[in-house]
């Protein structure tokens, strides 16, 4: 397992960069790679079978970084594709339990389904776990939520949904990368990898336990999911893999060749010392401001209706998002104290 500092030095320092939540920066071995495959393919000497080993060594660093087998994970493009697979196979009437305000990727593709009787039911994070009952089918809900960095009671929740038989299906993006991440525990998770994970966008991955792999149904089914792949490129005979490749979706090629290099640098990163460094980062911004502690590497702050602190942040060289009404700031590996010192001056002045 490689340190925290070489995982830092991966990457190349943007400063007042602190919007990991909704693009992460690149590492210099994912532009080196993406920069290759370009050159590559102006020349006319594209090779499919190099993308294909992207592809796989992709799937497989991404499995040990969340803990799970390989067989257990299929590659997508957005989250909100694989969160649809779930959603398809909720019953006529069923009802869906989810987070009042989460993703829209994490809940449209349930809400969807309403011509069907499936109902979404929406209530606070604080209150998810107490509002599992008898007759939920899923529960969907975002690990850290993506307006304001709340982290869910992953405990609590999962023990709500084993009680009464819900199924648990659970986006991971805006967790793994800074946030130690057990997808063994859930059902079923969703994560695009373009955020915390610093790979392209157009990337994403979906993880189903073994026992629900019969119970999805491959709505997006086609050459890339197939048990020989290039033996599925056409029909009419469909034979499909057995495992969780099932699910694949046919890959943006260049993107899984920039996504390779990023997944395996974060598979190999000392996950405790991550979480605590980003977390600190973020910590240390927030007592700056008189803040308590948030636990997460996400901080949201209040801000008006034309953005004046976004504006004050960008005026004094921090990147930050507007997001529900206030300002999003995220830490990461790439970041450090002097980002932390100047957001805060910038909110407070000098």
């Amino acid at each position: 397992m490689q340190s925290l500092a070489t995982l830092r030095a991966a990457f190349a320092p943007v400063p007042g960069y602190l919007d990991a939540a909704t693009c992460g920066l690149p590492a210099r071995a994912t532009v080196d790679a993406m920069h290759a495959a370009l050159d590559t393919w102006q020349a006319g000497k594209a090779d499919l079978g190099i993308y294909d080993e992207a592809v796989a060594a992709s799937r497989t660093s991404y499995a040990r970084l969340v803990g799970v087998d390989p067989s257990w994970v299929a590659v997508g493009s957005q989250t909100s594709v694989l969160v649809g697979m779930a959603a398809a196979t909720v019953p006529d009437g069923a009802e869906v339990l989810a987070v009042d305000g989460d993703f829209s990727s994490v809940t449209f593709p349930f809400v969807a389904h309403a011509d069907r009787g499936v109902t979404v039911r929406h209530v606070p994070l604080e209150s998810l776990a107490d509002e599992v009952r008898p007759g939920t089918h899923t529960v969907a809900f975002s690990l850290v939520q993506s307006r304001d960095g709340r982290v869910a009671d992953v405990d609590a929740v999962l023990a709500a949904a084993t009680a009464v038989g819900a199924r648990t299906v659970c986006d991971i993006t805006q967790g793994a990368g800074w946030l130690p991440v057990d997808a063994s525990r859930f059902d079923i998770t969703a994560c695009a990898t373009y955020k915390w994970l610093a790979a392209p966008r157009g990337t994403a991955f979906l993880t189903v336990r073994p026992e629900h792999l019969d119970l999805l149904r491959p709505s997006a089914a086609g050459w890339y999911a197939g048990a020989q792949i290039w033996s599925s490129v056409y029909g009419p005979t469909m034979a499909l893999a057995q495992d969780a490749r099932r699910f694949d979706v046919s890959p943006a090629w260049l993107c899984w060749v920039g996504a390779a290099p990023a997944l395996d640098l974060f598979a190999d990163a000392p996950a405790q010392d991550l979480h605590r460094y980003a977390v600190g980062l973020a910590d240390a911004f927030r007592a700056g401001l008189g803040l308590a502690p948030g636990g997460s590497a996400i901080v949201a702050l209040a801000d008006d209706a034309v953005g004046s602190r976004r504006a004050l942040l960008a005026a004094g060289g921090t990147r930050a998002a507007g997001r529900g009404g206030g300002v999003r700031l995220g830490f990461h590996v790439w970041n450090d104290t002097d980002d932390v010192a100047r957001a805060v001056a910038a909110l407070r002045g000098p």
